[in-house]
């Protein structure tokens, strides 16, 4: 199989996924409806894919989207889809919202388990950039309410007018019984919770990074 594009395996990903919930192809209109182009992008990037050999065309389907299927059988697919939900900061921390934007497609053996505790986020901000972790990164962050000092975690941290939650990505540290949130940029100062007197809650730990997806 040739090469792929970002883009082409976010398609190739969700097709994979909708066949097997569904137990079949989606159609050009759900695949430009999902991605939110045209069907006549969304058969371009059909074409492609079968161009480069990742769907193949069953017999006597005719030329249906729906006779487009992946290359390798769905009991071993080659990705797992992981949600991608909204954006994070880093930085000033922003509210982040969990409304899924996408899926990403990873392979299972880059995901520890079976993955389905494992979620993606898209990184705003340049606190963390020598961390390697920049604007427009995609964190992969497995969920878990507790971490280790030097964790790179997504925290959820209370405002300071006592208004919504606002998430963000740093590193853990403690200090005594204050929690400190550290940036990996050092023209930035940490910021340091005492959880008595401002909640902040430990979302997940940060396990990897993509970039340029």
């Amino acid at each position: 199989m040739r090469d792929l594009t970002a883009r082409q395996r976010e398609v190739l990903g969700f097709i994979q996924n909708f066949t097997f919930r569904h137990g079949v192809p989606p159609t050009v209109r759900e695949i430009g409806n999902r991605f939110k182009v045209t069907p006549r992008a969304a058969f371009d990037h059909l074409r492609a894919l079968e161009r480069k050999g990742a769907l193949q065309r069953r017999p006597s389907a005719g030329r249906t989207s729906r006779a487009l299927t992946p290359t390798a059988p769905l009991g071993t697919r080659q990705f797992r889809p992981v949600p991608i939900l909204g954006r994070i900061a880093a930085g000033s921390p922003n509210l982040a919202t969990e409304n899924v934007e996408g899926e990403l497609p990873v392979a299972p053996s880059a995901l520890a388990g079976h993955g389905e505790d494992v979620f993606a986020l898209r990184v705003r901000g340049e606190s963390m950039i020598e961390a390697h972790i920049c604007h427009g990164d995609l964190v992969l962050v497995r969920r878990q309410d507790s971490a280790q000092p030097n964790d790179i975690v997504v925290a959820l941290l209370e405002s300071d007018a006592g208004g919504d939650a606002e998430a963000t990505v740093k590193r853990y540290l403690r200090d005594g019984a204050r929690v400190v949130l550290k940036p990996e940029n050092r023209t930035m100062r940490p910021i340091v919770v005492d959880p008595r007197e401002r909640h902040v809650q430990i979302l997940g730990k940060v396990i990897g990074l993509l970039r340029g997806f």
